[in-house]
C-alpha cells in the first residue's frame, strides 16, 4: 500500500506517538477520575443527603446502584490522578495497570470476604461495587500486559 495511509498504520499511534500502554493508562486514570467525580454530583448520585465520609451507613449511590461515600470517592480519584501521573512513562503506565489492577482484585476478595452491614464495611462496597472492582482488575491487568508488551 502506498500513500499515506501506509505510513500512518506503520506507526505504533499516528495521533501522538505514545506507546499503547500509556494511552491505556491515561484512558483509565481518567476513567477512575470521572467515577470519583461523579461520586459527589446530586442527581447521578442518588441519596446525596445519606453520603457519608465512610462505612456502611452511607446511602449514597452512583447512577443508583454502586453504594459510594467520601472516602470511596476520594479512593477513584487519587487512582485516576496516579493513573495520569503513572503514563508519563512506559514503566510507569504499565506499573500502574498492572498493581492497580491487582488493588481492585483485593477490592473485590474484600468485598466478597466482608459482611457489607457491619463497621467492617468502611469504603462501602455491595455487589455491584464487587463486580465493578472484579472488572476493573481483570481489565486492568490485561491492558498493562497486552499493551505493555515490547513490540517484535
Amino acid at each position: 500500500m502506498v500513500g499515506p495511509m501506509a505510513h500512518s498504520r506503520a506507526r505504533p499511534n499516528p495521533a501522538d506517538g505514545k506507546a499503547p500502554v500509556r494511552r491505556a493508562a491515561a484512558t483509565v486514570g481518567v476513567l477512575l477520575l470521572l467515577i470519583g467525580v461523579l461520586g459527589f454530583v446530586p442527581g447521578i448520585t442518588s441519596g446525596m443527603h445519606d453520603l457519608r465520609f465512610a462505612g456502611h451507613g452511607s446511602g449514597a449511590y452512583l447512577f443508583g446502584v454502586f453504594q459510594v461515600s467520601v472516602l470511596h470517592n476520594l479512593v477513584y480519584l487519587a487512582f485516576g490522578v496516579a493513573g495520569l501521573v503513572l503514563a508519563r512513562t512506559v514503566a510507569g503506565a504499565r506499573t500502574f495497570l498492572i498493581g492497580g489492577g491487582a488493588v481492585y482484585l483485593v477490592l473485590w476478595l474484600y468485598g466478597l470476604a466482608v459482611d457489607q452491614d457491619t463497621g467492617a464495611n468502611v469504603l462501602p462496597v455491595n455487589d455491584a461495587d464487587g463486580w465493578l472492582h472484579l472488572g476493573l482488575g481483570v481489565g486492568m491487568i490485561a491492558l498493562g500486559v497486552l499493551t505493555g508488551r515490547p513490540r517484535p
